[in-house]
């Protein structure tokens, strides 16, 4: 009996030796099972890393493209709209750092204070994603849409979020310091609205955590587009496919409006099914395509033949 005591002691004493796992921040265990379909890079925390060279292409999607895409392949919930923006009119990509926010409760407050410590931590916890951001990521915060002391930024936070990522953020909340967050380079951001007023009474509960953000859900790791008609996320292990796609149906469209300017073909030939001959003019015209082609020639070679064109 006293062996199997000490013996329990002993285990008891090894388990409170043991560092504590995060709670607030998910683990590479956790990020792992949430994004089992991206078979690429990660992040040492294990966050999808997917190559800037498709972050750069995926600038110029379309919203629409993007969405067909997205739902014959059953998304069917990562658009939101009704944005405002520190520029509306530049478009941004990049990869998904999630933070969720709830209004804030002593008792939990008090247990993320202490791990944040622990942890290392300073500042606020509205400060504590930034430090984990990327060049190249996006800084996505579910603030359950408080405006009124639902800053979570003012310009400050801002140039940090800037030199982190020179991208910027998508924010279900509101921001502070609307005009001096304008004038820092390289850098945009999507918000529900201006005030004055600091940030208060809401509390972090989870950086790089599946959120939702209006009627989407988002995982770290996604693709986020942003463009003045909206925001939408892309699941990191289809941004590839989506990428080329959207581009192959811009160059179509291209096609078809240049054919139907020059009464070519009548408009439901090009709004319906193409014949053999339509896609063989659609071949030709691109191999004498005047501008400089969004993708290689191999990969647009390739997309077309399993499509057979």
């Amino acid at each position: 009996m006293k062996n199997g005591i000490g013996c329990i002691l002993l285990l008891c004493a090894l388990v409170g030796a043991c560092p504590a796992k995060s709670q607030v921040k998910m683990t590479r265990d956790q990020m792992l099972f949430y994004t089992s379909d991206w078979k690429g890079d990660r992040f040492p925390d294990g966050r999808p890393k997917l190559p800037d060279s498709l972050l750069k292409r995926a600038v110029d999607m379309s919203i629409e493209d993007v969405w067909d895409f997205l739902r014959a392949h059953g998304y069917q919930n990562q658009f939101e709209s009704g944005w405002q923006a520190l520029h509306i009119e530049k478009p941004f990509a990049g990869r998904a750092l999630t933070a969720q926010y709830m209004p804030i409760r002593p008792d939990m407050a008090k247990a993320i204070a202490a791990e944040g410590k622990a942890e290392g931590r300073v500042g606020g916890t509205n400060m504590w994603p930034i430090s984990e951001l990327q060049i190249g990521d996006v800084y996505v915060a579910d603030g359950f849409g408080k405006i009124i002391e639902g800053t979570l930024i003012g310009s400050n936070l801002g140039n940090g979020i800037a030199a982190h990522t020179h991208t910027g953020f998508v924010f279900d909340a509101g921001i502070r310091d609307q005009e001096e967050n304008r004038e820092i380079p390289d850098f945009n951001g999507f918000y529900r609205g201006y005030d004055p007023s600091a940030w208060a009474q809401m509390e972090l509960t989870s950086i790089n955590a599946p959120i939702r953000v209006g009627r989407a859900t988002v995982l770290p790791g996604d693709v986020v587009l942003a463009n003045k008609w909206g925001v939408i996320f892309i699941p990191a292990y289809l941004v590839q496919e989506v990428v080329i796609t959207s581009e192959v149906t811009e160059l179509r469209d291209e096609f078809g409006h240049q054919r139907l300017r020059e009464k070519k073909y009548l408009t439901g030939q090009i709004d319906s099914q193409w014949t053999e001959d339509i896609k063989k003019d659609f071949l030709d015209w691109l191999n004498h395509y005047p501008g400089k082609l969004p993708m290689s020639k191999k990969e647009l070679d390739d997309y077309l033949k399993e499509r057979n064109y």
